[in-house]
């Protein structure tokens, strides 16, 4: 069951700040508060789904825009030449700390064989 106060939904209502990158109405796009990268940002869909599972099954037309729209961001970070890595945990054992589906963009530096 999806969490009405995990720290996400709380963003996605403004009652906790955060450093917008890029907003629509599907997605917004903000730097993460603890960046493991010099270039560190959250993409999280405007609607409440907990994990990356979660979101294919109840949204498999939503899935490509929330992409394109990733991909828009990765633009307006100017990180396309330099390379990026996506991320996206999933439950206890994937690392999934906040349970609303989100995906990581880390740049900045060259990033090592293991996240």
């Amino acid at each position: 069951m999806y969490d009405q106060q995990n720290v996400f939904a709380k963003i996605l209502r403004r009652e906790l700040p955060c450093r917008v990158v890029y907003e629509d109405d599907e997605v917004l796009a903000f730097y993460d508060a603890f960046p493991k990268a010099p270039i560190h940002v959250l993409v999280i869909p405007k609607g409440e789904f907990i994990s990356f599972d979660d979101f294919i099954s109840a949204s498999p037309v939503g899935v490509a825009s929330f992409f394109s729209k990733v991909a828009h961001v990765i633009d307006l970070l100017g990180v396309k030449e330099a390379g990026y890595r996506l991320v996206t945990n999933h439950g206890k054992d994937g690392g999934q700390i906040v349970k609303h589906f989100h995906v990581h963009i880390l740049a900045g530096k060259r990033m090592s064989d293991v996240a």
